[in-house]
């Protein structure tokens, strides 16, 4: 049921606290107040009525779903027409600035911007060889417990039959229900569907596109970005308009071909009528697809800085409709990102590439790639021991990992790609029982990366994939039940592990150890316990090729 509310807000916090972040979501939160308030005044959105109402107070009563938790391991498809090219990210964008590699790419191929643009692109994009029940198969085998397939990216290209954007896949490229079939395909597999959404950028991510060559012999031809729907007729397009993907009938920064410059000096600032198509069409793609997850690529909120009632009235609507879905109980997950200590209570903060430096009271999660997150032909991929090591750091910080395979153009993924997934499923097999379920320890490890003083990137956390190798004195730790997993990040070549957190009389820890086991192999391990810590005796044989666990039983938490 719909329910339409009107809302006095409060304005944004106080400035002060938007020095500290990134430019772009600064520039919002410094945003004239008269401009804010009249944003906010009489807006009226429907949403899906419930005991969750869009209001920070209401939202704290969420409570991170179970399913989550323990899932630990999720993929992502980040796949849409961006990858028919296959030259790497942020393609629908980057053509049109001039001397851009992938700007060079799209003249040699395709032809110039000002006739053959990311529209034209899209027409290209038939996915032809796209098996999604066989993808997310692989997905399955590689230990992952939640599927997320990209719904919307910034070039705004819907990927389901969406009821408020013309350019979709169902009309448009493909002419499928990417979603449709990637959600089938999960279910199907008893993974979790998750989707995420990217759309909020297209506003000042498109604005290149209203630019010319700026030399050469093409020089002050306009792009496509001006285009309207008139001039389609008697070609491919006619009947569509292209502002409805690039969102251009509006004044660009006069630096949009550079981001930190388009930042600190934007144009005009996203109407009502942008914005609310935005709102409609993410309700649409939750009311079509019920997902289980939506990761909005978004400071906060999506649209927070222009008016917060659009992002709280969406995520009060996916409880609700969770919840009326799952006999009360609200199954469903919002991921953003930078989000304070009270924000956490409401939804799952996201980081980007990067991971929490200690254990986080609330669950939280990492999205990260192999690759590129658009696919790139000769991509270089990160093996899946980093991928892995990376993971057990997540979890023992009570995180997730939600990781991004890149899909070439026409749905396939390369061979490089499935031995990855393949790799990660070999070790998932051995060690599932020490990630799986697990809850962080009373720390969540040990050895020289504990104190890793590499400063955070400006996603806001340590880098995820650590440049300095780990040792055999880095350990993580997990627990589940009465079993605590110690796993080794790396093989000790004296054959022997020492925990030094487990010495006898350790800040935390009571009982006796009774017995030591290692995941993947049968037995019992013999062991000592000494002022140094617990000293136990590796098998010979290794179980997996990295990452190892130790199951030791007895111990209890003070």
């Amino acid at each position: 049921m719909q329910h339409t509310v009107t809302v006095a807000h409060t304005l944004l916090k106080a400035v002060g606290r938007a020095i500290s972040l990134r430019p772009a979501l600064a520039a919002l939160l410094l945003a004239p107040v008269a401009a804010l308030q009249a944003a906010t005044n009489g807006l009226q959105l429907p949403y899906v009525q419930g005991s969750f109402k869009p209001e920070w107070d209401s939202l704290k009563a969420y409570q991170c779903p179970a399913w989550f938790r323990d899932a630990k391991f999720g993929i992502w498809a980040h796949w849409g027409p961006q990858c028919q090219p296959e030259a790497g990210d942020w393609y629908g964008r980057n053509l049109y600035i001039q001397g851009h590699a992938q700007n060079l790419i799209h003249n040699q191929r395709y032809g110039h911007p000002s006739v053959f643009g990311f529209k034209d692109v899209i027409n290209l994009w038939k996915a032809e060889r796209f098996d999604p029940a066989h993808l997310v198969n692989l997905y399955k085998k590689s230990g992952a417990k939640y599927f997320v397939a990209m719904a919307v990216h910034h070039d705004n290209f819907d990927l389901w039959n969406s009821k408020y954007q013309p350019w979709n896949a169902v009309n448009l490229g493909p002419k499928q229900d990417l979603l449709g079939k990637w959600a089938a395909a999960a279910r199907a597999e008893g993974l979790r569907f998750g989707v995420s959404v990217h759309a909020r950028s297209a506003w000042t991510w498109y604005e290149v596109a209203q630019m010319s060559d700026k030399t050469g012999p093409k020089a002050g031809i306009p792009y496509d970005g001006k285009l309207t729907k008139a001039d389609g007729k008697g070609l491919w397009w006619e009947g569509y308009d292209p502002q409805e993907l690039y969102c251009q009938n509006h004044r660009p920064s006069p630096y949009a071909d550079n981001r930190k410059l388009q930042q600190k000096n934007p144009g005009d600032r996203p109407d009502p009528g942008f914005c609310r198509k935005y709102y409609d069409r993410v309700q649409d793609l939750v009311e079509q697809h019920h997902p289980d997850l939506v990761y909005f690529d978004d400071f906060k909120l999506p649209l927070y800085g222009l008016d917060q009632l659009y992002g709280l009235s969406l995520v009060a609507g996916m409880y609700n409709q969770s919840m009326a879905r799952h006999s009360g109980s609200n199954e469903a997950v919002v991921n953003t990102k930078t989000l304070d200590e009270q924000e956490r209570k409401c939804l799952v903060k996201d980081l980007e590439v990067c991971v929490e430096r200690d254990i986080q009271t609330l669950p939280w999660q990492v999205d990260a790639c192999i690759g590129h997150w658009h696919y790139l032909n000769g991509a270089q991929y990160r093996s899946a021991e980093k991928v892995v090591r990376a993971l057990v750091d997540v979890v023992s910080k009570n995180g997730n990992l939600l990781l991004n395979i890149p899909v070439r153009g026409d749905g396939t993924i390369d061979e490089k790609e499935v031995k990855i997934l393949n790799d990660i499923g070999a070790w998932f097999k051995v060690n599932g029982e020490a990630i799986y379920g697990t809850r962080p320890w009373i720390v969540f490890g040990e050895g020289p990366s504990v104190h890793d003083t590499t400063p955070d990137t400006d996603k806001g956390g340590l880098p995820l994939f650590r440049r300095e190798p780990y040792g055999a004195e880095d350990i993580r730790f997990t627990t589940k039940g009465e079993a605590l997993y110690a796993i080794m990040l790396a093989w000790p070549k004296a054959g022997k592990a020492r925990i030094q957190a487990l010495a006898p009389g350790a800040p935390g820890v009571q009982g006796e150890v009774v017995q030591v086991s290692m995941l993947g192999l049968p037995g019992a391990l013999a062991f000592t316990r000494t002022p140094a810590g617990l000293e136990v005796d590796l098998p010979a044989n290794k179980p997996c090729f990295f990452a190892y666990t130790l199951k030791i039983q007895g111990l209890k938490k003070k």
